[in-house]
Formats: structure tokens, C-alpha cells, sequence
């Protein structure tokens, strides 16, 4: 007998099936916000499990997990203590693509994460395999689980990661699994098709982990962290730690000659996987043959922990059958006597069209039923974190019957990737991006808090510490702005010698020193003592102040964008519009506005296959009805 007999268990208010890094962030938000909240995870050595890159952050990624930091949660604070290597990525370019990325320890993450949850008295942490859902006419009641308990909750949050179908690609070797082996989730998907949910495939990957003892690090470049070190969390504004160095390897032609001649064998290449896969993580498969011109393609050999002697091959993920694995990496220098711990795989798994959900990430025909992660067809530990925290958020704030919590494109990248997700959809695993953000000089990773810790302190996430934090450093961005508006520098000998000597141009006038802080090459310790400012200030207010002068003309100009876009998402859309009934409105148009029903007009205009002139149809079809109602 493979499922147990039904019987009542325990009665929470919410229930959060899966327990990785979206499900981590949504049962902290709700047990933070004071509800008795059960996580069901299919094995507990899977919390918060890093299955493919053990880092958190990169390229738009570390914005994201700003801003989960700033709203309350918790993979900011994680990953400052979890950490073994820190970088800002792009810190050449300009503040707005500045993107902090931490190299983890896989195992303390782990660790930090389910301590974190069992410790928190609103939490019951338990592992069994969910197998269905349970709803009343069209609301979510409960879940079952494999060995029969029923689980009665006011919501229920879908966090299920890669697990849902999970099946794993090694060459012509494939079977049911989870990431890296564990259990898959057997039953579940049935159920969700059964009550009306259509799931799809994706797929997704990760390298091989290799023995540290069997690479030859002198023929590698080494990588190095930064220092200072730049916390992830606000709360945190110093952290020390001896750095693990991570090394650069490259693949070369003999490397390339390989896999061409195996490529029939690759399931990605023959047929056997059908599912979609991430355009922007390609697998080393996908780069050779893709980019035929391409000599070489640069690895990162990262450890994975520092209790462990296994290293993961960042840009190495692959499907290829394990003995050409093995053969592909030894024509790499560094690599000739390479032990392979744990092969390289392909997973496919199950995920739902997140169109069907609310911009609050509840599904639109069953209440209290939420969506968060890779189920909804992303990628990545930070996008599934946002999400997670977002859902839990707003399925507390179903309970308690208050207004959903919505950040929208110009507030949050959190925005951002909740806006592209419900009204663009996604038709491969979706990666946040910078130039995904239309505003992204507003939405930088350095001033998270200054945009989103007021909305969490509202919503009940942050505490007092970390309000009274913000208030302060608030205050001293604004204190050293007046106080650097009204000091000025004169044009005296002694001045513009030293202008000369650090290549400024000298001056002809008094300037404000607010004023020389917009030259490029102007930083806070050049003039620190000059200006001599009464309180201490931290690195964060400095950054704060020197990007708010030298960005000035470029913010106020993103301002009045926001203003316009803002003026389009306060346009609001009548509830009972019935989009078949519009002239004018393209046949695809009609389809997706009946079906998804935005409550704006920004939002319909975001909606994939709704065009400008079908917008131009709806804003002639609102003043319309706009003067009917006034005759």
C-alpha cells in the first residue's frame, strides 16, 4: 500500500509544502507575523538546500536578496553568517547593476536555515510527502500527506521547488529523483491536475563535484574575495572572515572534441528531453554547440564547504553519460587526474503557467491556495526566496481579511520578477536580470531599505531594531546632505593646486561641496577631513550620499518615468468588463484580458499578446463608459 489511511492531524492556520528557499522565506513570514504555520518537507535534509550553485547573490540576484532583507526575511542574514567568499560583481559600471555575490558553505546553510525554523515556536518543521490538496467548493482547506495525516490550514502555500515529477538525466541513465537524489514528490501533480491546476515541464541542471585533492590549482588563476567585505544584510554593517579563494579553469578544443563526438548521447541533444531548459544557464553542451567560433569557456571552481573536500564546477553543467563526463573534464588543465564525486545530471520536473496566479501569487480559482518558486516557473534561490517571502506575506494577510501586499515594476525588483511572472508569463525557467528592471537606477541594491523597510515595518516583519537601524542612517543621509549643500570650497591657490594634483579640473568659483561630489573622480575620503562632519557616519551613508549628488540629474529624471508609469497603474479596470463584448479588441487580446482580468490598465498593457492599440481600444472603451455614467 503506497498511501496511508486518511486521518485528521493537526489544525494550523497555515500549511507550506516544501521547505527550500521559497518555503523557508514563507513559513518565517507567516510565523513572524504570528500564525501557526507547518512546513512538510519530503526529507529534512533538504532544508534550504543548495542543490546546484551554493551561492546566494550575482548579477540582479543580490538585489533581490537586499530587498528580502529589508522587508523582514531571512536569506540576508543566512548568507552573513553562512558565507565563504564575498565579491561585488560589475563594481567598474554604474551603482544601478553593482551586484553582491556570496560564495556558501552548503552544509552551515543548511544548518543556519532549519535551525532558524525549528526554533521559532509558531513552526512545526516535519518531514512527509504531500500528496494532495484539500478544498471546499472552490477554498482551500488542508493537505494530505503519504502516510494519511490531513493537515486543516487557512492557507496553503505551494513551495515545491524541482521535487514535483522529478526525474534526472545521466546520458542514457534516467530515473525518478529529486535534485541530487533526494525523493521526488510521486503523487502530487496528479491531484493538482485534478482540481483544475495544469502543470507543464521545465528543466533545469548542475555540475559534477570534483575532490579537491584531484585538482591541480598552480595551473589555475586563483580568484580572491573582496575586502572590505560588503554584508548582504543592513543589519550588518562590518563582518571579518579569512576568505577561501575560488580558481578559473578553462575548456579548450580537445575539451570541445570531446562532447561533439558524444553529442548524440547527451539527452538534450537526442530527443529524451523534451522539456524546456534555462536560456541563460545553458549547459556546456548547449555553449559548444551554440558557439561553435568559441575556443574556450571559462569554469569556476568553487568549494562547496569548508567540511568538505567536494568542489562544484560553476559553467560545467551538463547531461553527458558519466564516463564522457569524466573524459570531457580530464582536457582540461588542471583537471588530467580529476575524480568525479557526483556527476553532472538534467532534471526535469513540474511547474504551473504562473498566469494563472493573482499579483499577490494566489491562484485564481482556488482562494487561499499561493505559488511560490520554481513551481511557478523560475530559477534560482533568490527569485524562489522573494517569492516565498511575498507568499507568505500575503497569505497571512488573507487570514487576517487585510489589503494584499503588492510591490510593483518602479517600488521592487521583487516587483519586477512578480509582474513578469503573472502578466508576461514565462515559457523557460525565469531569471532575474538588470535590464529586466525598467527603472533600475532607482532600484539599487544599496538603497533596499531606503525603498521597502517603512512597508515592512506597516506589514509587521520588522522589528524594532532594525527600524530604529534605518531611521538612523536615514537620518544622517539627510543630515550630511544639508550640512554638504552649505559648506563650500573656494577657488583659492591652495585649493585648486589640490584639485590639479588628484587630475580635477580647478576651480573659478565657491561650489557647494555637494556640488564636488558629482565630479566623477570625487570620493568621500578625498574630502572628509575638509569638511569635518559632527557625527560619526557609516560606509552605507557615504555610498548613500555620493550616488544621491552624482546621480542626481539621472534620478530625477527616472523620477518623473515613474510618475508617468505610476499614472498608468492607478487606471483602474472595472472587475466585470467583459473583454469579448469589446470592439476593436484583437481576438488574442479579448482571450487573455477575459481570462486573467488585470485591475489596471498598466498591468493589461504587460499581459503577452495584448498590443498598444489594443490599450488605445480599452482607454476609447473607459471614457466612453466614463461618459455614459455621467448622462
Amino acid at each position: 500500500m503506497e498511501i496511508g489511511v486518511a486521518y485528521n492531524s493537526k489544525e494550523v492556520d497555515v500549511v507550506v509544502v516544501g521547505a527550500g528557499h521559497a518555503g523557508c522565506e514563507a513559513a518565517l513570514a507567516a510565523a513572524r507575523l504570528g500564525f501557526k504555520t507547518v512546513v512538510l518537507t519530503i526529507n529534512l535534509d533538504s532544508v534550504a538546500y543548495m542543490a546546484c550553485n551554493p551561492s546566494i547573490g550575482g548579477t540582479a540576484k543580490g538585489h533581490l536578496v537586499r530587498e528580502i532583507d529589508a522587508l523582514g526575511g531571512e536569506m540576508g542574514k543566512a548568507i552573513d553568517s553562512c558565507f565563504i567568499q564575498s565579491r561585488m560583481l560589475n563594481a567598474s559600471k554604474g551603482p544601478a547593476v553593482h551586484s553582491l555575490r556570496a560564495q556558501a558553505d552548503k552544509k552551515k546553510y543548511h544548518t543556519y536555515m532549519k535551525s532558524v525554523l525549528e526554533n521559532h515556536p509558531n513552526i512545526i518543521l516535519k518531514q512527509a510527502e504531500v500528496i494532495s490538496i484539500l478544498k471546499e467548493d472552490k477554498k482551500i482547506i488542508g493537505v494530505q500527506v503519504r502516510t494519511g495525516a490531513v493537515y486543516k490550514a487557512k492557507a496553503v502555500i505551494m513551495a515545491t521547488g524541482t521535487y514535483l515529477g522529478g526525474k534526472i538525466f545521466i546520458g542514457e541513465v534516467n530515473y525518478s529523483a529529486g535534485p541530487n537524489d533526494f525523493m521526488p514528490s510521486k503523487f502530487l501533480t496528479e491531484s493538482l491536475n485534478k482540481e483544475g491546476i495544469e502543470t507543464r515541464r521545465f528543466k533545469t541542471g548542475t555540475p559534477a563535484r570534483v575532490h579537491m585533492d584531484s585538482i591541480d590549482f598552480n595551473k589555475m588563476d586563483i580568484q580572491h574575495g573582496d575586502e572590505p567585505i560588503v554584508p548582504f544584510s543592513f543589519l550588518n554593517e562590518n563582518l571579518t572572515k579569512e576568505q577561501t579563494p575560488c580558481y578559473l579553469a578553462y575548456t579548450n578544443k580537445k575539451t570541445h572534441q570531446v562532447i561533439m563526438d558524444n553529442i548524440d548521447r547527451s539527452p538534450l541533444f537526442s530527443g529524451v528531453i523534451e522539456s524546456v531548459g534555462p536560456r541563460y544557464c545553458p549547459s556546456i553542451e548547449d555553449k559548444v554547440v551554440r558557439f561553435k567560433d568559441k575556443e574556450r569557456h571559462q569554469l569556476f571552481i568553487e568549494p562547496e564547504s569548508l567540511d568538505t573536500k567536494e568542489y562544484y564546477l560553476q559553467g560545467m553543467s551538463s547531461s553527458l553519460p558519466a564516463e564522457v563526463q569524466l573524459k570531457m573534464l580530464k582536457t582540461i588543465e588542471g583537471f588530467e587526474n580529476i575524480e568525479i564525486m557526483r556527476e553532472a545530471y538534467a532534471i526535469e520536473y513540474d511547474c504551473i503557467d504562473s498566469t494563472n496566479l493573482k499579483p499577490n501569487l494566489e491562484y485564481r480559482e482556488i482562494e487561499g491556495l499561493f505559488f511560490a518558486g520554481q513551481i511557478n516557473g523560475s530559477s534560482g534561490y533568490e527569485e524562489a526566496g522573494a517569492q516565498g517571502l511575498m507568499a507568505g506575506i500575503n497569505a497571512s494577510l488573507k487570514i487576517m481579511d487585510k489589503e494584499e501586499f503588492i510591490l510593483d515594476r518602479s517600488e521592487a525588483y521583487i516587483g519586477v520578477l512578480i509582474d513578469d511572472l503573472v502578466w508576461k508569463g514565462t515559457n523557460e525557467p525565469y531569471r532575474m536580470m538588470t535590464s529586466r528592471a525598467e527603472y533600475r537606477l532607482m532600484l539599487r541594491q544599496d538603497n533596499a531599505d531606503l525603498r521597502l523597510t517603512e512597508k515592512g515595518k506597516k506589514i509587521g516583519l520588522v522589528d524594532h531594531n532594525r527600524y530604529n537601524i534605518y531611521c538612523d542612517k536615514k537620518q544622517k543621509i539627510e543630515d550630511v546632505i544639508k550640512i554638504l549643500k552649505n559648506s563650500k570650497i573656494t577657488p583659492s591657490k591652495e585649493n585648486n593646486a589640490w584639485l590639479e594634483s588628484i587630475d580635477s579640473t580647478p576651480l573659478k568659483k565657491a561650489i557647494s561641496y555637494y556640488e564636488l561630489f558629482k565630479r566623477p573622480e570625487m570620493n568621500f575620503e578625498m574630502v572628509e577631513d575638509m569638511i569635518k562632519i559632527p557625527f560619526e557616519i557609516s560606509n552605507q551613508v557615504k555610498e548613500q550620499v555620493l550616488i544621491t549628488s552624482k546621480y542626481e540629474g539621472y534620478i530625477d529624471k527616472q523620477n518623473k518615468q515613474i510618475k508617468a508609469f505610476k499614472k498608468l497603474e492607478k487606471r483602474k479596470l472595472p472587475r466585470d468588463i467583459n473583454y469579448t463584448t469589446i470592439e476593436g479588441l484583437r481576438l488574442e487580446a479579448r482571450q487573455k484580458l477575459q481570462k486573467m482580468k488585470p485591475e489596471t490598465l498598466g498591468q493589461a498593457s504587460r499581459i503577452s499578446g495584448v498590443s498598444p492599440s489594443d490599450i488605445n481600444v480599452l482607454l476609447v472603451y473607459l471614457e466612453k463608459q466614463k461618459r455614459e455614467a455621467k448622462v
